[in-house]
């Protein structure tokens, strides 16, 4: 596949200065788009391919001193509410996001943007020097990347041209070929491997776990060299147990080149559901400290 450096794809963030997704220091990009519903998901504004509009009424001045977007917009989809702020009906905005345009404060925004493979690496370059001291670079986050897979892909071969270190996030939720493809030019993966449990897997994410332990199976089969580096985020009520854990590193066990980390569950997203109108479904679900402890107890004694 030759890499389009024109190629286009939907952003919906870009982080600089990670240490945590891949080694060394490392930027991370963030592709809209994600066929799973994780209950628990941190990043909402992933899930939908396309831009979103989002609003956040606390950087709002009110219609009394403003009042730009009910102008702004052609679809009548903003209204005035009764605290003096605009509402916004989600069913009638069209997303022509004329009010993000129009709005001085930023209150309405947009999550989501497009940006071609070139736009995305003069950022990651920019950061070229710490890369080569930690060994660090680009690494391509989602949502799932894999569902903008010739994007990804081209982005991937170009940044591996320019001799940059490479790194994927994945749930595995994706066409085989696409993600092998992916593999090759890849210096780490990085694989959720949330739960062995399919009926459980499918009520937490909407869609079952067979084609992600089958592509991990393939992974490991074809490139036995990457790095593969697996992930669990522990939630409470869905994997939270010591049977979950263990069963997940049983099935880890003996794959040369695999290691294997726990996530405690946060909700440090939660606003951002806000943001888009949508409610939170954990509610004030929380993590216990000593069953995180626990579990992570259960991970090392099976040696990852």
């Amino acid at each position: 596949m030759e890499a389009n450096h024109q190629h286009a794809g939907y952003v919906f963030n870009i982080q600089q200065f990670s240490v945590h997704d891949g080694p060394g220091i490392r930027t991370m990009v963030f592709l809209k788009g994600c066929p799973l519903r994780c209950r628990w998901c941190s990043n909402p504004e992933s899930q939908d391919t396309r831009p979103e509009l989002a609003y956040n009424p606390n950087k709002c001045i009110g219609l009394a001193a403003c009042g730009s977007c009910l102008k702004a917009c052609p679809h009548k989809a903003i209204r005035p509410a009764d605290n003096d702020k605009p509402a916004v009906d989600r069913e009638v905005c069209r997303r022509c996001f004329n009010c993000t345009t129009a709005c001085p404060t930023t209150a309405l925004h947009t999550f989501g943007q497009l940006m071609t493979v070139d736009d995305i690496l003069a950022v990651v370059e920019s950061d070229n020097v710490f890369y080569s001291r930690s060994g660090g670079g680009l690494t391509v986050s989602g949502g799932e990347p894999l569902l903008q897979g010739d994007f990804t892909l081209a982005l991937l071969k170009e940044a591996k041209r320019r001799r940059l270190n490479t790194a994927m996030e994945t749930s595995g939720y994706a066409h085989w070929q696409t993600l092998a493809e992916a593999c090759r030019y890849l210096n780490t993966l990085i694989y959720d491997i949330k739960c062995l449990d399919a009926g459980r897997h499918r009520t937490h994410t909407r869609l079952p776990n067979q084609l992600i332990l089958e592509n991990f199976n393939k992974v490991t089969a074809a490139f036995p060299d990457l790095p593969v580096l697996v992930r669990t985020p522990v939630i409470p009520g869905f994997n939270d147990t010591e049977a979950d854990i263990a069963a997940i590193s049983d099935f880890l066990k003996g794959r040369a080149g695999v290691s294997y980390e726990l996530l405690p569950y946060h909700r440090l997203g939660q606003q951002k559901y806000e943001f888009l109108g949508i409610e939170y479904p954990l509610g004030g679900t929380s993590l216990n400290e000593a069953t995180l402890a626990r579990l992570q107890a259960v991970k090392n004694q099976k040696q990852y």
